[in-house]
């Protein structure tokens, strides 16, 4: 998948979808550097059922009575069929040049067909195979076709550039997304990217809609995406299964609806202590919601928080951010909570709701109670170290605001940050934090 995912948050805005739940940026880090996002619980069809709809997908047909067709014959120095071959097949199997080439690719990347000595024969590959083999085989399909979009595999250049969003973004929308709020993501998502010209945005808008139709033309032969009744698209089962496996190769949280169920009727020091070792995901807060008054779980939530260490207030935090005003009861309660007032104050801001402001030294407080967060985390999410911009200045900042783990978040700092300017002041503030420390105990 591309590094750049869309903003779902925005793009939800233009989908009359109310019951989509746009991904959130998660608790894990991904494998890489860009953010790891939480996607929306997926019902998947049994292995069984997905693995006998995989010779029917038309490329994987195609592939396999091309490799019928092939029998043995020399390539060309490229590994594809000559001229005159590759005519001949594409008007045997009517199909384009371009979409006989993926078929080729795939034919021959999947080991239908094998490639020796400039010359092309049948593969170790067979179709008759296991559930699990057949899947791994769609699995391979999948990314053939998926990384042809750094060589245009559909045609339009913008469409390949935001082609794995635009899965994503389809795959958090069950229902199906219309073709006209998928370009208009698409543009968004370019515009903020690439930062085009006026003329080029109006050039793209206008070419955009008949590129998009013949790019999901394409995605439906290759067995991902369909029409609804409505007309909108979505992912096929076939896709829905592909996309939530890229999605977790890059590190993304894509739960189905079974993992997330297994935390539902949790007690909220349970749930809370399960984020905290990593057994669960931030994808298993919304079903956990459902089956509690909001208001009911606001209040285990903040008793938790309150005499908890900074790893529970964060994860306590997290779950609060899904609630909206209706939790606000238990929530300015918190307000009179030392640990939490912070807290309380800024979930009751962010709602428009009345609160005390925060000061500078609060936001400081604040920003070390979230690294100390990282002291209690098991899993991926112990190693993330993320903090703010302007690090330093930070930095110098935290020994003032009285916070208990402030000796261990700049020791932190100063063992774990890849700047040696954040890692030297870590350790002068560390230095004064003792001090300070020694002087009060004095």
């Amino acid at each position: 998948m591309a590094n750049n995912v869309f903003d779902l948050a925005e793009l939800r805005k233009l989908i009359d979808e109310q019951a989509a739940v746009p991904p959130r940026q998660a608790e894990a880090a991904p494998a890489d550097e860009h953010e790891a996002l939480t996607f929306p619980p997926v019902l998947l069809a049994s292995d069984a059922e997905l693995a006998r709809a995989v010779p029917a997908v038309p490329l994987v047909a195609d592939a396999i009575r091309l490799t019928a067709w092939t029998g043995e014959r020399a390539v060309g120095p490229d590994g594809h069929l000559g001229e005159s071959d590759a005519a001949a097949a594409a008007a045997r199997f009517g199909l384009s040049a371009a979409r006989l080439r993926l078929v080729w690719i795939v034919a021959v990347n999947t080991g239908l067909l094998r490639i020796t000595a400039g010359r092309a024969a049948r593969g170790p590959l067979s179709m008759q195979l296991t559930v699990e083999a057949t899947l791994e085989f769609w699995d391979g399909v999948v990314m053939d076709v998926l990384d042809r979009a750094d060589e245009g595999l559909t045609g339009s250049a913008v469409v390949d550039g935001h082609l794995a969003e635009m899965l994503a973004t389809i795959y958090s929308v069950r229902s199906g997304v219309a073709t006209a709020n998928l370009a208009r993501g698409i543009l968004q998502s370019h515009e903020v990217a690439c930062a085009p010209g006026a003329a080029e945005m109006r050039r793209l808008a206008a070419a955009l809609p008949a590129e998009l139709l013949e790019a999901l033309s394409l995605l439906t032969y290759c067995g991902l995406v369909e029409q609804t009744p409505a007309g909108r698209t979505a992912l096929t089962p076939l896709g829905v299964w592909a996309v939530r496996r890229d999605l977790l190769r890059e590190g993304h949280d894509a739960p189905t609806a079974e993992e997330v169920e297994v935390f539902a009727d949790l007690s909220a020091a349970e749930l809370v202590e399960a984020l905290v070792k990593g057994t669960a995901t931030q994808s298993a807060v919304a079903g956990w919601l459902e089956r509690r008054p909001p208001e009911s779980a606001a209040r285990d939530l903040v008793a938790i928080a309150a005499t908890g260490t900074a790893g529970q207030r964060g994860a306590v935090g997290a779950i609060l951010e899904e609630l909206g005003p209706e939790a606000e009861a238990p929530v300015r309660e918190a307000l009179d909570e030392p640990l939490l007032r912070r807290y309380a104050a800024s979930w009751l801001h962010i709602r428009d709701l009345p609160a005390p402001s925060l000061g500078s030294e609060d936001h400081t407080w604040l920003a070390v109670d979230s690294l100390a967060a990282l002291l209690h985390l098991s899993g991926p999410a112990a190693t993330r170290l993320d903090p703010p911009e302007d690090l330093v200045k930070l930095v110098a900042e935290m020994p003032a605001v009285g916070h208990p783990d402030t000796i261990a978040v700049l020791d932190l700092l100063a063992r774990r940050h890849d700047d040696e300017s954040v890692a030297k002041a870590a350790r002068k503030a560390a230095m004064k934090a003792r001090s300070l420390q020694h002087t009060k105990l004095g």
